[in-house]
This record gives structure tokens, sequence and C-alpha cells, in this order.
């Protein structure tokens, strides 16, 4: 196992609206050299949001990269860098479900693809939900609709729920709450 790697350059190659590709040289125990792909990522947010009666409302929306509709838990990229991942949960469960919620509770955090992407998404729990409107990006088409955890749990284990931030966040809910509820 190499103990010493060390980066000795890294390349801009693609600059896009939410990732950047870079091209990055990496010594290896000082006597060889390597290229990896490290894609920049500037983070994301997401939420559980647990209606008044225990169910979670998920989006369907269309996602190109599968070319097909998929169900998930509302989730947005942050602003920049530094944005708080709180402020951007919120944010876009008002955008994307037209509730907003009294408090979110920090749930879990994951990175997606550590081997080549440095993206991490905060996840909170948001109950309290209170009714307001949907603020969709012009090329945002989502269809709102409840579940219980349950349901979601078989839609999962169906294959049916694919997307990683939904499946580990909706797992991570019921193991902390799904048994108080």
């Amino acid at each position: 196992m190499s103990e010493k790697i060390k980066r000795i350059n890294r390349e801009l190659k693609y600059k896009g609206k939410i990732l950047d590709f870079y091209q990055d040289t990496m010594e290896i125990d000082g006597n060889r050299t390597a290229v990896w792909d490290f894609i920049s990522h500037k983070g994301a947010a997401a939420v559980v949001p647990v209606t008044a009666e225990g169910k979670i409302l998920m989006v369907r929306q269309y996602r190109n990269a599968l070319d097909r509709y998929t169900l998930e838990i509302p989730a947005g990229a942050l602003d920049s860098a530094d944005e708080p991942g709180i402020v951007c949960a919120g944010r876009e469960l008002e955008e994307e479900t037209g509730f907003q919620c009294e408090s979110l509770e920090w749930l879990i955090t994951l990175r997606t693809t550590v081997a080549f992407c440095n993206e991490k998404i905060e996840v909170f729990a948001g109950r309290n939900l209170i009714p307001s409107h949907q603020h969709l990006d012009e090329d945002e088409f989502i269809d709102i609709q409840e579940y219980t955890i349950e349901e979601l749990k078989e839609k999962i284990f169906s294959g049916e729920i694919e997307d990683s931030k939904t499946i580990a966040a909706l797992l991570a809910y019921d193991m902390k709450y799904g048994k108080k509820e």
C-alpha cells in the first residue's frame, strides 16, 4: 500500500454549470505518477419532508442522465460552496414542494461518489410543514406525491427507487424516527 500520495498538478478540463472536471497528476511514493479524474461539486442539500399524518412528500421528476422519471426527496445544489446546507434544504423544500417548515433537523451527511467527486449532500428531516407555494426553476417539472415510509421502503427494495441520496435519507429517517412515529 502506498503511504505517500501527493497531487502535483490539477488541470481544469471542463467548467460546467454544476460541476468542474479536472485531471490531477498524482505523485505516488515519490517515484511514479498517475493521472486521476476529479469532479468538483459545490455541494447540495436535501430534506425528508414529513406531513402531520407522518407521510413523506416525494418529488417525481424527469432526470436526463437516466432518460426517465425518478422518485426522490427534495434536493438541490448549494448556491455557493460556503452556503449552509440547512439554508439550501429549506429553500429547496419550498421551491420543489410548496411547503416551508418551522425547523429542519440534521439527519445524515452523504458523499455520493468518493472515487472521483467531492460532492457532499447534507440531509435534514423537516416536520411541521407550512403550506406556501412552489418556486420551480423554469426547467423543472415536478409532481409531488405522499407515501408512508413502509411504501417507500418497498419501492427501494423492489428497485423502483435507485437514487442513492433518497435511499440513504429514507433508511436513515426510518432508523432514527420510524419506531417513534
